[in-house]
């Protein structure tokens, strides 16, 4: 755990919400509910000090996109530190829900994944469903809204969505809930299938 990331913590513990980054092995697991098999549109809010951002860079294409939405000013300018010399991301110091109007600025369609480690528990309810409209309607057809939460609540809001798959993963401390939504084509669409990822079940991922 970096210096930057526990003084923060310290500041805004409800916003950061854990004490700790995310453990390599919850990095890794949330990372291969991603195809980086051709060129990805990837948003990711509340990315903090970079631990997914870093392995998501790591395995995209060259002519990926990745878009970092971090409020926290200090966590913002050490993402821009992290990633000056990488064209393929743009960190938004700013709320998740400009999504919209920074995919429209960058000349981007729509996003295959987002990312979301934001503790959306403690966020009122107005704001939690206006968040998840925006975020579906910013998935292209097939895509997918990957969440990592302590809790499990947001399924019973994320209605939009047409399938979840979550799995309760426990090399992480504190362990969490790893939900993947998925943004369904319509029915006569034939072009786009499902991203790659889920059977849509959930599951429980133990250490040996």
């Amino acid at each position: 755990m970096s210096t930057l990331f526990f003084k923060q913590f310290l500041k805004r513990p409800f916003q950061i919400a854990s004490i700790v980054p995310s453990s390599k092995a919850l990095v890794e697991r949330v990372a291969s509910k991603m195809d980086f098999s051709q060129p990805r549109v990837i948003a990711e809010y509340g990315p903090g000090e970079g631990v997914h951002s870093r392995e998501i860079a790591r395995r995209m294409c060259p002519d990926s996109n990745l878009l970092l939405f971090e409020l926290d000013r200090a966590f913002a300018r050490d993402l821009e530190r992290q990633f000056a010399g990488d064209r393929r991301v743009h960190v938004i110091h700013g709320d998740a829900a400009s999504l919209p109007h920074e995919l429209k600025r960058n000349g981007i369609d729509s996003c295959d994944y987002i990312l979301s480690g934001i503790p959306f528990s403690i966020l009122k309810i107005e704001k939690k469903r206006a968040l998840l409209q925006k975020t579906y309607d910013a998935l292209a057809p097939g895509g997918g809204f990957i969440i990592y939460q302590v809790t499990n609540e947001l399924k019973q809001h994320a209605t939009h969505f047409e399938r979840a798959k979550s799995e309760y993963f426990l090399q992480n401390i504190p362990p969490m809930f790893i939900t993947v939504f998925q943004k369904t084509p319509p029915l006569d669409h034939h072009e786009r299938r499902p991203l790659p990822g889920a059977d849509f079940s959930f599951s429980a991922h133990r250490s040996a």
